[in-house]
């Protein structure tokens, strides 16, 4: 589990690192008694930069900060890289002592998901583009997750990245359509030197590849360059990604659409809030990325 640390306020709970509902539930129902606002990070570890521009925004504006740490069963098909998903749980709690959190939330799989568990959550429509085409039980093992960890932290306020857009997009509409009471931040995209989105499964690239994982953003520039000049054909547009990307070894793509942002419903011609989004293999890994146009 690595060292624990201890910070002012966790002379109250004594430990930064929690496994159960029911302490995680008594010490928030103690902050909320003080009137403290939460803020929520929810991630599947192996923090990186990214996860770190959340949790700042969280620290920022909250006075309880909680980031949980669970890669979490059910958004993986049997045939994906749950049992391959880099972990580093020592690492992880070293980056939240840095950052000032109070409280990470670490559950086992059963307790988020005891025995004969058979409740389902789904964002019907939204889950449907995208990612969802090749993807297709993936949202829906998000949504059930990240509704019970809402339960279960009351947080005022949660942050996610522009990154996973579809992702945030639908964990959105799944707080306004069941009544959460938080509000949803979706903050920028946060990027390597060279333009590569963060990504925890950039670790699975090996140097070559990890060559080629740029044409994902110099693609997604190359639109926006379009659009900026006046292109407003999407069809044209993919065409040109499309092209740009298969010239690169490696690389085989999942999908390039241009969508509305709001519905992720696909347009022929860019209007204002608009969403360029591509997932593309890179060698044995799976990369996504998206411009706002």
């Amino acid at each position: 589990m690595g060292k624990i640390w201890v910070s002012n306020y966790q002379k109250m709970s004594k430990k930064i690192l929690i496994e159960e509902i029911g302490e995680i539930r008594k010490i928030v129902k103690q902050n909320k008694q003080r009137n403290k606002s939460i803020g929520f990070v929810p991630t599947m570890g192996f923090l990186h930069q990214g996860h770190i521009s959340l949790i700042r925004a969280a620290r920022a504006e909250n006075q309880i900060v909680i980031v949980s740490i669970f890669v979490n069963p059910a958004q993986f098909s049997p045939d994906e890289d749950f049992e391959e998903y880099p972990r580093n749980l020592e690492r992880d709690i070293s980056i939240c002592k840095d950052e000032k959190v109070d409280l990470i939330f670490n559950p086992k799989s059963e307790e988020i998901y005891p025995k004969e568990f058979e409740t389902k959550v789904s964002v019907s429509e939204l889950k449907k583009p995208l990612c969802g085409i090749s993807r297709p039980n993936f949202f829906d093992g998000i949504t059930i997750v990240v509704a019970k960890l809402f339960n279960i932290i009351e947080p005022n306020n949660v942050y996610f990245g522009q990154k996973d857009a579809q992702q945030a997009l639908i964990v959105k509409r799944m707080i306004e359509d069941l009544n959460f009471p938080t509000r949803m931040h979706i903050l920028p995209i946060v990027r390597e030197r060279d333009g590569l989105a963060m990504s925890s499964r950039n670790k699975y690239l090996s140097d070559n590849e990890r060559k080629s994982a740029l044409s994902l953003y110099k693609s997604l520039q190359m639109a926006k360059k379009m659009i900026e000049n006046g292109e407003k054909n999407s069809n044209i547009i993919k065409s040109k990604i499309r092209k740009f990307i298969k010239n690169m070894p490696f690389t085989k793509i999942d999908y390039i659409e241009i969508v509305d942002y709001e519905k992720l419903q696909s347009v022929q011609e860019i209007r204002s809030n608009t969403l360029v989004a591509l997932a593309v293999w890179v060698g044995k890994t799976r990369l996504i990325d998206n411009v706002l146009v």
